[in-house]
């Protein structure tokens, strides 16, 4: 099979520098209309991989996401977001970059390019056959991301990736690789922005999806969300009293009580 570096393809604009902020602005967000199309096309292969995660995570896995630069984190912006959304703990869903924390505000220069330290990083969190492991590359030919891949293979660890490449080395050594071809880049190589974006769009779909076939979503509300701040509480409140029919007081006494929504729908229903 060919494989094409598009991520690396030459703009179809040019001399930028010469644009109007206007038309700089109104031409990238025309490029940045195509990703949600690209992303449909790719709707197969994410529900493949969706339905793994739940099974694996039914049974007691975890998810991994696993990248470098702006792949990597968005794997950790997503990771992040899942305790405080869904009341999952920390450990359920792990985003890990190349260079380690540091690296998600500032570049760790060669970090994406070792092809020992993304097995040792898995290996941190005593990682095992009844995990998930995606890794995240744009172009799909990080070696931080690849060789941590082929060492879940070995070990009998589920793969999966999101590339924006076919063919790419990362999707051939991912047992489900989703491959999303937003093609040549406004600004050309920088694939921080539509293969990004496509990116981001996947893993929403992907832990989203996952977590609501975990049961973490009661209608279309965030039953078990964390009441980390105030417009949270008042989120929760506001979902108790139409859900029981109550006031707002007597929601935020129960919220008191018992510590999230679906806590309190559950008691009170007793």
């Amino acid at each position: 099979m060919t494989f094409i570096k598009i991520t690396e393809q030459d703009s179809k604009y040019n001399h930028l520098e010469k644009m109007t902020v206007k038309e700089l602005l109104s031409n990238i967000n025309n490029e940045d209309k195509t990703v949600p199309f690209a992303v449909e096309k790719s709707l197969p292969q994410i529900e493949i991989l969706t339905t793994n995660i739940v099974d694996k995570l039914k049974k007691g896995g975890r998810l991994f996401y696993i990248g470098a630069g702006t792949s990597g984190r968005l794997g950790v912006v997503d990771a992040s977001e899942c305790p405080p959304t869904f009341g999952v703990s920390y450990e359920l869903v792990v985003g890990i970059i190349a260079g380690g924390d540091v690296a998600i505000r500032n570049a760790v220069e060669f970090a994406e390019d070792s092809k020992t330290q993304g097995w040792l990083d898995l290996q941190e969190h005593n990682i095992t056959n009844k995990d998930v492991v995606i890794g995240i590359a744009a172009s799909g030919t990080t070696p931080y991301v690849i060789s941590a891949l082929e060492k879940c293979n070995e070990n009998n660890i589920l793969t999966g990736c999101i590339a924006c490449n076919k063919n790419s080395p990362l999707a051939s050594v991912s047992k489900y690789p989703i491959e999303v071809i937003v093609g040549s880049e406004f600004v050309t190589g920088s694939s921080r922005m539509k293969a990004g974006t496509a990116q981001k769009l996947v893993l929403n779909m992907l832990s989203t999806a996952t977590m609501i076939q975990l049961g973490k979503i009661k209608g279309n509300k965030m039953v078990d969300m964390q009441l980390s701040n105030n417009k949270l509480v008042e989120r929760g409140r506001k979902m108790l009293a139409k859900e029981l029919n109550i006031n707002q007081s007597e929601a935020a006494i129960l919220l008191e009580k018992y510590g999230n929504v679906r806590n309190s729908i559950q008691n009170y229903k007793k």
